[in-house]
């Protein structure tokens, strides 16, 4: 899992509410047990037209959104069925975050396990930096994991997340791997039961 400290780029607007895991990434695209080329299949129902070419009304396939590492999304996003694929699609695509006022709680556990940092914000938070990114649509968010800070260009808000996932994402590691990073006291512990 790659890891995350900081991060500033711009966002990436998509304004509707209860965003689900369909929507995301399409059932017909579940059989897969790979994260490679899923970035592709992101939001593809929304992305294509029906003979298979972009939507040249779909933001992510406007040229001022190439690059941006950040998703603002409206309310309750990743409601539907359980699907790693979800988070998979959207780091595949190149987002390290997703902002939203709420996230399903599968969504947000998967997410957190795939290196994507789902942020919280409150309603308030939430539209002004809808404004700011319609108003300034360059302008960046930083995120800083470590101080659990978002900026933006006239403030900033802090958001929550839990210790134990907090620091897997500081260290690029999933459960596992931080796990392991006990090793050595696993095999003193192991020694010393035999």
């Amino acid at each position: 899992m790659a890891q995350f400290t900081q991060l500033t780029s711009r966002a990436v607007l998509v304004p509707i509410n209860d965003i689900d895991t369909d929507q995301i990434i399409p059932a017909q695209y579940l059989k897969v047990t790979d994260k490679n080329g899923l970035a592709g299949a992101l939001f593809s129902n929304w992305r294509y037209l029906p003979d298979g070419s972009p939507n040249p009304d779909f933001v992510l396939n406007k040229p001022e959104s190439a690059g941006a590492q950040i998703l603002l999304a409206g309310d309750n996003f990743g409601c539907g069925s359980s699907r790693e694929h979800a988070p998979w699609a959207l780091t595949g695509f190149g987002f390290r975050a997703v902002i939203s006022t709420s996230f399903a709680d599968i969504f947000r556990n998967n997410a957190l396990k795939n290196g994507l940092l789902p942020i919280i914000v409150d309603e308030k938070t939430h539209q002004t930096l809808f404004e700011l990114a319609e108003e300034a649509p360059r302008a960046e968010l930083t995120v800083d994991l470590a101080s659990q800070t978002l900026s933006y260009p006239g403030g900033s808000v802090n958001f929550p997340i839990d210790p134990f996932n907090k620091t897997c994402l500081l260290n690029g590691v999933d459960e596992l791997g931080y796990i392991m990073g006990f090793e050595k006291e696993i095999a003193a512990f192991e020694s010393n039961a035999e």
